[in-house]
């Protein structure tokens, strides 16, 4: 029985079939490390944005493609027809800097062979009605947004360096769905000075906006950031596994039932995490998600609109719910 309305299960729901993502690496921005807003970055990021890496070895985005793409996993059938390749815009902030740059990206990606979605990440201060019309425009089947949130609390964002509020997080977010964009809020468990109160307070604040996905990270230490300073002086303690299951499975209970759950961990690059130690475990940890919301009777929006019981959709051979169609 699933207990969460899983990426996996919409994917299916909406185009009949497994997708897999590409991760793609732009060479993008971001106005948090270049001076616009900041220099320091936020204080879990390090210099290389979560990426592949891939735009400084200078393979442009079609021989990042040509070479992420043909890779598959054992027992994988060869990619065929109809189109089954989400693009993933996963480094830094990559709306950033003019429009034209960002019609010029989406250009090229809409041309890429068995592309059938494209997933955006980015900052809501990078985001306006112009590059929004842009985005919607760009003759992609489905398009999301990946815009990074993490709290909902003002003094925590100041306090990790984000170098915006909620509001303008939230403006983002109405924005985009008037042009019929799909956003996937990213948000973490865990953070300084935030415990389950506050943590429970982001996730209903997410699901109180017209957002259609939602990505959950146990904040991760990683090398070279100003969060890897905190925990080696012992103002920084990363959460214990136990902590986090239990308050994730809350979380998810105040999750909107059709809302997407693009993730439930946050997953380390090789070689860049230094605590906890756990967290390099991810199948474990999922499988302790699972336990925790089976043995509590607990599934994602039992608390707010899925209280009578797990929703349909939540099985992949139903179909999709009404905000999603």
């Amino acid at each position: 029985m699933n207990r969460i309305y899983s990426l996996a299960t919409y994917l299916r729901q909406r185009f009949g079939r497994r997708l897999r993502k590409i991760p793609l690496d732009a060479g993008s921005g971001c106005p948090n490390r270049d001076g616009s807003i900041s220099r320091q970055g936020c204080a879990f990021c390090n210099a290389r944005g979560s990426g592949t890496g891939l735009a400084t070895s200078g393979l442009s985005l079609s021989e990042q493609w040509a070479r992420l793409a043909s890779r598959k996993t054992p027992g994988q059938a060869v990619e065929a027809a109809p189109p089954s390749l989400i693009a993933y815009l996963q480094s830094y902030s990559n709306t950033y800097g003019p429009a034209a740059r960002l019609a010029n990206l989406l250009k090229e990606i809409s041309v890429l062979p068995g592309l059938a979605a494209i997933s955006v990440g980015t900052r809501p201060d990078c985001l306006d009605r112009e590059k929004l019309a842009i985005l919607a425009g760009a003759g992609i089947p489905e398009t999301w947004l990946d815009i990074g949130l993490q709290s909902s609390d003002n003094a925590t964002l100041a306090r990790i360096g984000r170098g915006h509020n909620f509001a303008c997080f939230a403006s983002a977010v109405e924005q985009a769905a008037t042009f019929g964009l799909k956003v996937c809020a990213h948000v973490m468990a865990g953070l300084p000075g935030e415990g389950e109160t506050e943590f429970l307070a982001t996730v209903r604040a997410v699901s109180a906006l017209p957002v259609r996905g939602i990505k959950f990270h146990n904040l991760l230490v990683l090398r070279e950031t100003a969060l890897e300073t905190m925990w080696r002086t012992g103002k920084y303690s990363p959460l214990t596994p136990s902590r986090y299951v239990s308050m994730l499975c809350l979380a998810l209970t105040e999750t909107r039932p059709d809302m997407v759950v693009h993730r439930l961990q946050a997953d380390p690059a090789p070689g860049e995490l230094v605590a906890p130690d756990w967290a390099g475990d991810k199948s474990a940890l999922l499988t302790r998600i699972r336990e925790e919301l089976t043995n509590r009777d607990l599934w994602q929006g039992k608390a707010v609109g899925a209280q009578t019981g797990i929703p349909v959709w939540f099985d992949h051979t139903h179909g999709l719910p009404s905000t999603l169609q």
